[in-house]
């Protein structure tokens, strides 16, 4: 793609003719005119006729108005001859007297239809002079269908192209002009220049008498020729190329010359400049400030794919220039280098307004150290990428629209820089925006959008900082980063994607910080294979999968986001994972707030976990987090769950508000917990059954609705040093053939009693405090209460369970030591054991009421255990 040979390419040397201008012998003989002759014709002789008129062949330029008038001061054409005629000094005598029946007739008399009509036959030299005569001659010479009419003979635009400063053209509506005549100020900015047409100069050649006046009007048959009148100092420098197909011209540009295209209708369709062997412009160092305007422009070689055209471009803009490419459709049908290609070291374009679309081969490509500014363009159906930054190339790309590519949207690469902003980029078959090589742009408030893959990829080693984007709708992920890449994604709003919203794979790093991630159909920020980015402070929320998915050894440290109302976990870590997952807010989920699986590790403190319809935080298969300083509440069901031989280290937690247990440990888990507060939940503090085990250290365990700790079905912790108090129900019960080692704890102040342990359990016990129980459960059996009254269904106190043969009872039917006494006397009953249940006769759940309660519950079955807590089905989603 290298265009360095285009700085040493000098144009082709050809004869250029002198500029054809119409012949001027006439107004030669009007200067030889003497001055008397001119008082004549304002003498009492010319009185004789009211219709007597000056002829036009003596005007002259000896009698320019010396004061400027308004027609005069454009930037790239003054209009020293573009005035009035001076006017003539009065000539003494009575005929002079403004009473004079000629000119009183002319000036007042003459209705202004005819007075327009003749009008209508000078040009715009000689309606300045008449618009000097008097007030009503400036109103009527100033009429707007006089100046359009000689506005589109001279200039074709059937708009007014305005030019109030050098570089800048542009067209209006002239009904909404501020200013009364649009086209008598444009034609005023527009006079001086060159105009270029085939046959042109032989038109205007043939045609003397009635194109005079028109001397600082230069004509040429072919802009290499209008280039050569430049270089030659025949005029300033502004060229009008009108409507017409231009093929195989040299366009080198080498001086701050100003071309634009002048046809009716949209200009730049009516203009085309082709070429079929060479670049067909090229810029070069002298063409400073040098514009290109409406037109199109195209590179069209007849052999599309040869080699030889590598280093040929549709446009080109080489070292040390500047110009300006404006309103201008650029196309090139090779399939090697570029449409526009700006390369080296001082090469500064603008280029706005453009429409660079339908290339077999790359759009715009900014190269070795190239900079410039590129403004409102139009990019779209390329072959290769509509935007190739590469070498230090550090372009400004505003407000375009790169769409619809057959390759990438844009492709910085090889130290490529730039800044990209209010960019709408959106449906190219690859990435929307790719980063790759020690690239690093900056792409702020762009939309990315679409992309028939991703929305930005940045792999190899890329960089950038994309900012304050909107990137949605992309069939990959939104944001892919990967192969020790490093960008700052900040402030983005990434949404609806149809995977994830940001994937960060491969060794990829980055800045993932402020962004509004929701609605993705993955996760919203995945992690993987030694990935290691930062992500926080963004949002991320409502996605249709999970909030962060950290797998296959992915870390990272993720800190002060928000995670809420995903479908699946707020957050996942499996697989070997060890990220650092500190002060964020997970909360209302539709599963799991963060959840631990199959060898997931990492550090998770200091979060707010809260308000999820599973469990706040789960732990499984090998996994061993350290969770600490965090605070897990209001979820549906448990705090944290470890199951299926999950590990962890959980110290320091605030753990509360949950609809069953603070903390589960089940099916052979071994998890530590040290100090933690467990309290006011509306099930049990820490349940552990199913061959649960842990250590349970100095934590504290208060206020809640059932057993402080509950250990059943074979499970086998260590309790020490805990304080278990203020429970609604028991300190703690072992039930269902679990074993238990409790150490200097200290169980008091709870309703039912502080240790309560089932028939058949066996308990290693040392130095513990049990004290100033309430024994709800001894106080209402020696009062001959039924236990139902102090229990209601919601809890399940451990006394003596019996059950009643003549009632026809079973063991799913428990009846409690007073009842048997009081509502089953003379029954056929049997002792059953000691554990854990609530009375169903006082339930009235028997088919003999219960004299001892109060009305019937009409609950149907006695759990020996808390009901279970919901495992997450993360996996089947994988």
């Amino acid at each position: 793609m290298s265009s360095a040979g285009a700085g040493s390419r000098r144009p082709r040397r050809v004869w250029r003719p002198r500029p054809v201008q119409p012949d001027r012998n006439h107004q030669e003989r009007d200067e030889d005119i003497p001055a008397d002759m001119v008082a004549e014709e304002s003498g009492p002789g010319a009185q004789n006729s009211p219709y007597q008129l000056r002829k036009k062949s003596l005007l002259s330029k000896r009698t320019v108005c010396p004061t400027r008038t308004s027609m005069e001061g454009a930037s790239t054409s003054t209009t020293d001859n573009f005035g009035h005629r001076a006017k003539r000094p009065r000539v003494s005598g009575k005929g002079q007297d403004l009473s004079a029946p000629a000119e009183q007739y002319l000036q007042e008399k003459l209705p202004d239809e005819v007075v327009l009509k003749v009008f209508s036959y000078l040009l715009e030299q000689d309606l300045c002079r008449a618009a000097c005569v008097c007030k009503r001659f400036s109103q009527l010479a100033n009429d707007p269908i006089l100046w359009k009419r000689l506005y589109m003979e001279v200039f074709e635009y059937t708009r007014p192209m305005m030019h109030p400063e050098a570089g800048k053209f542009f067209q209006i509506n002239s009904e909404e002009h501020e200013q009364p005549n649009p086209w008598k100020d444009s034609f005023q900015q527009l006079y001086k220049g060159a105009h270029v047409k085939p046959g042109f100069a032989e038109h205007f050649c043939s045609n003397p008498e009635r194109y005079k006046g028109r001397e600082n009007m230069l004509y040429y048959d072919t802009i290499e020729d209008a280039l050569g009148g430049v270089q030659e100092h025949h005029f300033d420098g502004l060229i009008f190329v009108h409507s017409g197909i231009y093929s195989d011209e040299w366009v080198y540009i080498e001086s701050p010359i100003t071309m634009i295209g002048a046809a009716s209708g949209k200009v730049s369709d009516k203009v085309v400049i082709e070429n079929t062997r060479d670049s067909t412009f090229v810029f070069m160092e002298g063409s400073e400030d040098a514009y290109v305007g409406y037109m199109t422009i195209r590179f069209n070689p007849d052999d599309k794919s040869a080699q030889h055209h590598n280093a040929h471009h549709c446009l080109e803009i080489t070292v040390n220039c500047s110009p300006v490419v404006d309103h201008a459709v650029i196309r090139s049908t090779c399939t090697v280098g570029s449409a526009v290609c700006v390369s080296g070291q001082g090469a500064c374009p603008s280029i706005r307004h453009c429409n660079i679309s339908d290339c077999e081969n790359v759009g715009l490509y900014i190269t070795d150290h190239a900079e410039g500014v590129y403004e409102d363009n139009e990019i779209s159906n390329n072959a290769l990428a509509g935007i190739w930054v590469k070498n230090h190339g550090n372009p400004i790309i505003r407000r375009n629209h790169i769409h619809h590519g057959r390759d990438v949207g844009v492709f910085t690469f090889d130290h490529g820089m730039g800044y990209f902003e209010s960019c709408n980029i959106h449906r190219n078959r690859i990435a929307g925006f790719e980063v790759k090589a020690y690239a690093n742009p900056t792409v702020v408030r762009c939309e990315i959008h679409h992309g028939q893959t991703g929305g930005i990829y940045v792999h190899e080693k890329g960089r950038g900082q994309f900012i304050e984007n909107k990137i949605y709708a992309n069939n990959f992920a939104g944001v892919w980063i990967t192969s020790n890449s490093d960008p700052t994604i900040r402030a983005n709003a990434i949404f609806n994607g149809n995977q994830g919203g940001v994937y960060i794979f491969g060794d990829g790093r980055g800045l993932i910080e402020g962004n509004d991630i929701y609605g993705n159909a993955l996760a919203g920020i995945q992690i993987r294979t030694n990935s290691c980015p930062i992500v926080r402070h963004n949002k991320i929320h409502d996605g249709q999968h999970g909030g962060i998915y950290v797998h296959e050894k992915g870390q990272g440290l993720i800190e002060e986001n928000e995670v809420y109302s995903n479908t699946l976990a707020g957050v996942w870590v499996t697989t070997g994972s060890t990220p650092v997952l500190r002060k964020n807010r997970i909360h209302s989920g539709k599963q799991v707030g963060v959840y631990f699986y199959d060898n997931g590790h990492g550090v998770l403190e200091d979060n707010d976990i809260y308000n999820h319809m599973y469990s706040g935080v789960q732990i499984r298969t090998g996994s061993n987090p350290k969770i600490r300083r965090n605070k897990i509440w209001g979820g549906q069901n448990g705090g944290i769950l470890v199951y299926n031989s999950g590990l962890g280290s959980i110290e320091d937690n605030e753990i509360f508000d949950n609809a069953m247990a603070g903390v589960w440990i089940k099916t052979d888990s071994n998890p530590t917990l040290r100090r933690n507060k467990i309290h006011d939940g509306r099930d049990g503090g820490i349940c552990i059954f199913n061959g649960g085990r842990g250590l349970l250290e100095e934590n504290d365990i208060f206020r809640n609705a059932q057993a402080g700790v509950l250990i059943s079905t074979n499970s086998h912790p260590v309790l020490r040093k805990n304080r278990i108090f203020d429970g609604f129900a028991a300190g703690i019960e072992i039930t269902n053939h679990a074993t238990a080692t409790l150490e200097g704890n200290q169980i008091f102040n709870n309703r039912f009693g502080g240790l309560f342990l089932a028939s058949g359990v066996n308990v290693k016990m040392k130095d513990n405090k049990i004290l100033n129980n309430q024994d709800a459960i001894e106080k209402a059996v020696s009062r001959g209460q039924c236990l139902y009254k102090i229990s209601s269904y919601t809890s399940y106190p451990m006394h003596d369970f019996y059950r009643c043969h003549t009632c026809n009872t079973t063991d799913r039917n428990a009846i409690c030591v007073n009842c048997i006494k009081k509502c089953h006397q003379g029954h056929d009953v049997e002792f059953i054991r000691h554990d854990r249940f609530f009375c169903d006769c006082g339930a009235g759940t028997l088919s003999n009421p219960c004299t001892l309660a109060g009305e019937p519950t009409h609950d149907t079955d006695t759990l020996y255990d808390s009901a279970p807590p919901i495992e997450s089905n993360t996996l089947q989603h994988n």
